[in-house]
């Protein structure tokens, strides 16, 4: 068993033997919880995770791990430290660490606000450095054969096929595939209306295979799946209902397999990032890309910069003959 694979077998070992939240504790976080609620509006998962981080962090003072006798409310910055350390010994990652620093800022910060506290404990606590994956991004030739997997021959499988080119020929994220209106499509200018993060509206090129195909899925198979019944959203099932991300994610895999490409290296969102790599190694401009990409920083779209160039120095080392 790998060493990560052993922490999180002991912390999960550690849950089932942890014990109660202090009363007092409990009522801090409720009272938080419901705050940041009525501020902020947030989804029930995130304040789980504000939830489920104090909650760790009240019992970890109860342990034999814990230094101090104090209530939750009233840590100062040396025990929130020791916290992080002792997280930081124990397998967890910089990326969860991050997320309890950002709720531990969140939680002392409407203290002070609050007037629970004159200090702010977490004011010096530096966050972890998280690494920065590259993305994933098949090959053309495996993009080619993934998009031929699906069975034409059925309103699935045309929906499927007009799914998969669309979105490697715009760059689309699932969730703005998935939740496209028929209303988005205007293949007489060849665009799509899509509705981004933070509700920012772009409008996107179709290529001319991704219109044909659409073109197909709205005259032969679209009218067999919505049957007499008035659905809004482009990509249907069998049961005229819109198409979720999980089932998207699931026939993805599906194809992978049938394409003879590891279903494991395959998501949705790789197709977005086969698209921006593609277009930067065919010479396309990052500003447009980013445009495309619907990014609002042309920060996030550099990281494919360093996709290509990596994908360069592969190709360098296997075909030249001193690479």
């Amino acid at each position: 068993m790998s060493v990560k694979s052993q922490g999180i077998a002991n912390r999960r070992q550690q849950a089932r033997q942890r014990p109660a939240v202090a009363a007092d504790d409990a009522t801090w976080i409720a009272r938080f919880v419901e705050a940041i609620w009525a501020e902020q509006g947030l989804a029930r998962a995130s304040l789980q995770a504000y939830r489920t981080d104090l909650e760790g962090l009240s019992r970890w003072q109860s342990d034999a791990g814990g230094v101090t006798s104090q209530g939750l409310h009233q840590f100062d910055q040396a025990t929130l430290f020791n916290y992080l350390a002792f997280r930081a010994g124990h397998q967890y990652s910089p990326r969860s660490n991050a997320r309890l620093l950002t709720t531990l800022r969140a939680f002392y910060g409407w203290l002070l606000r609050q007037g629970h506290r004159a200090d702010d404990p977490t004011a010096l606590l530096q966050p972890p450095k998280l690494p920065r994956p590259l993305p994933k991004a098949l090959s053309e030739n495996q993009v080619s054969a993934l998009l031929t997997a699906p069975d034409e021959s059925r309103p699935e499988g045309l929906r499927d096929r007009a799914m998969l080119e669309l979105m490697y020929a715009s760059g689309l994220r699932v969730s703005e595939l998935v939740g496209l209106p028929s209303t988005a499509v205007n293949l007489r200018q060849g665009v799509l209306r899509v509705m981004g993060k933070g509700s920012k509206e772009r409008l996107v090129p179709l290529g001319d295979e991704a219109q044909h195909w659409l073109q197909r899925y709205l005259n032969e198979a679209r009218p067999q799946l919505a049957g007499k019944k008035p659905v809004a959203e482009l990509f249907l099932t069998a049961k005229a209902e819109a198409l979720n991300r999980q089932q998207f994610w699931r026939d993805i895999k599906r194809y992978a397999a049938l394409a003879g490409v590891d279903p494991d290296k395959v998501s949705p969102h790789g197709l977005r990032h086969s698209f921006a790599t593609h277009l930067l190694n065919h010479g396309a401009d990052l500003r447009a890309l980013q445009m495309l990409l619907g990014h609002s920083s042309l920060s996030t779209t550099q990281i494919y910069t360093l996709v290509a160039r990596e994908q360069l120095k592969q190709l360098h080392a296997k075909h030249h003959p001193r690479g």
